[in-house]
C-alpha cells in the first residue's frame, strides 16, 4: 500500500495495488476508484484531502509489515 499526497491538486492517492487501473468510478463527490482490467481495486483518489482528513497524522494498527518506508 502506498499513500501519495499532492499539494497542487490537494489530493490523496491511496494506491492498494501496483499495475495500471483501465477505469475509474466516481464513489461520491471527491472521491473516485480506480479499477484494473480484472475489476480489482487498484486505488483511491480523494479530492480536497486536507478539508477533509486530518493529514498530520498515520497510524496503522496490527498491519504485517515487511518494509515501512518514509520519504
Amino acid at each position: 500500500m502506498k499513500l501519495s499526497y499532492y499539494p497542487e491538486t490537494d489530493s490523496l492517492y491511496i494506491e492498494l495495488r501496483a499495475g495500471p487501473g483501465t477505469e475509474t468510478r466516481e464513489v461520491t463527490d471527491g472521491l473516485n476508484v480506480d479499477l484494473n482490467a480484472e475489476g480489482e481495486v487498484v486505488g483511491f483518489d480523494i479530492d480536497h484531502a486536507s478539508r477533509r482528513l486530518d493529514l498530520t497524522t498515520l497510524e496503522a494498527v496490527a498491519l504485517p509489515l515487511k518494509a515501512t518506508t518514509i520519504a
